[in-house]
């Protein structure tokens, strides 16, 4: 694991990455919820199942986090910041973006801009707790490959699977997805190996 800093408009963004011990499969580049970080439990058990299976996983911490700051950023920011890092990061392998809550809202709204190859949402946040009528349904991919990994008691709601984008509802699970967290990485992998990205 190496980790460093990449400038963006919206000031530096931490880097931290995770290469498999054989070849690379692809490139797995993960954002962090609003308050919190990239070592959230679900995010550590899908980096370290990802990376046991073939793919080099990126921590993306963005910058207004790094400054010390837990009130987000706005979301015009957090996306200008996360394609930066995600354009400097570059490679040839296949691209898949994904982050939780925020992070994952970040990584669907960017995924086709920066040409992933797929998209994977942990704890996607439908819509603000209490107001369904404010649905963000709209931001999952409509042409990239994604997966929705959601509790079935999240406060945030849990979006309608269709078309490209595969939903996985986990029993008992909140918005943190703690509960059974090998669970939710085995269903991760899963869907990385079927589409070849995993081993």
């Amino acid at each position: 694991m190496h980790s460093f800093s990449i400038d963006t408009p919206r000031g530096p963004a931490g880097i931290r990455i995770t290469d498999p011990a054989g070849p690379s499969l692809c490139q797995l580049v993960l954002g962090h919820g609003a308050g919190g970080d990239v070592d959230a439990p679900d995010l550590t058990a899908v980096h370290d199942a990802a990376v046991a299976a073939g793919a080099r996983v990126v921590l993306v911490t963005q910058p207004y986090r790094v400054a010390g700051r837990r009130a987000p950023a706005p979301a015009g920011h957090l996306d200008e910041a996360w394609t930066t890092v995600v354009t400097e990061l570059g490679g040839e392998l296949p691209l898949i973006l994904g982050g939780r809550s925020s992070g994952a809202r970040v990584a669907c709204r960017t995924a086709e801009q920066l040409g992933a190859a797929g998209v994977l949402a942990l704890a996607f946040p439908l819509h603000p707790p209490g107001k369904p009528e404010r649905s963000r349904a709209g931001e999952l991919p409509v042409r990239i490959p994604t997966l929705v990994v959601n509790g079935d008691r999240d406060p945030f709601g849990v979006p309608e699977p269709g078309g490209v984008v595969q939903v996985a509802v986990r029993p008992g699970a909140v918005h943190d997805l703690r509960r059974d967290l090998p669970g939710t990485a085995e269903i991760v992998i899963a869907w990385l190996r079927a589409h070849r990205w995993a081993r």
